[in-house]
């Protein structure tokens, strides 16, 4: 069910347009005063905000400023002011869509339901950016790694391998290449000095090496990272 907050000074259009809606699955809390409806918007739930500009004690634009302080919750505003300033000014202030009275009721439905659609697309582009973000995040130019936020501690040898890894992440990267391409290691260097090392940068990560979050060992090959 959508929940909408009403806040309108005219009791009979309010309820006629509650009453409408309630047939779509649209619940409406109707506030006849602009400190009414700010005060159960701070204290309760609701999905949209229907919001009038003539409101006795405070105007409707301070209103939506008020409330665009504290949320981001969408705000339709339905006001029988024609003044392009006091569209243009809502707007500025806030307000998601502006709709002339009289209009009829299908068309605020129509735009309740546009407004909602835009605002809950937003929301989960936003959530997906932040799903992607890794939690080995790789800076060269400051030649740091951070591990779910913190900068790691790392030798330049540590460093070198693991900043390897994470580019190279999904894929198998045998020891013999982690030699031959990490400057701060020596081309003598063993197997076995590889298999320490990345035993060290494990303990960094707290990583289980028998149960690996990130770096997997691949059996007579060498390693790769995985972010999960």
């Amino acid at each position: 069910m959508i929940r909408l907050l009403m806040i309108e000074d005219d009791l009979e259009l309010a309820e006629i347009l509650a009453e409408y809606l309630e047939q779509f699955d649209i619940k409406t809390t109707i506030a006849e005063e602009p400190y009414i409806g700010i005060s159960h918007l701070n204290n309760d739930k609701f999905d949209l905000v229907i919001l009038d500009l003539t409101l006795p004690g405070l105007d409707g634009l301070e209103v939506c400023k008020e409330i665009r302080k504290r949320h981001t919750i969408p705000i339709i505003i339905s006001s029988a002011r024609h003044d392009l300033t006091d569209k243009i000014t809502a707007l500025e202030n806030g307000a998601d869509d502006y709709l002339p009275k009289p209009y009829d009721p299908l068309e605020l439905r129509a735009r309740i339901m546009s407004l909602l659609r835009r605002h809950n697309q937003n929301f989960k582009i936003s959530n997906s950016k932040r799903k992607k973000e890794n939690d080995l995040i790789l800076d060269e130019e400051k030649m740091s790694i951070f591990f779910l936020g913190n900068e790691l501690h790392l030798t330049v040898a540590e460093y070198e391998i693991l900043a390897y890894l994470i580019k190279k992440e999904g894929g198998v990267v045998s020891r013999e290449e982690l030699i031959y391409n990490i400057e701060a290691i020596n081309e003598d260097t063993t197997n076995k000095s590889i298999d320490v090392m990345i035993g060290r940068i494990r303990n960094k990560l707290d990583e289980n090496s028998k149960h690996p979050k990130y770096i997997h060992a691949i059996r007579g090959i060498g390693y790769k990272l995985i972010q999960p």
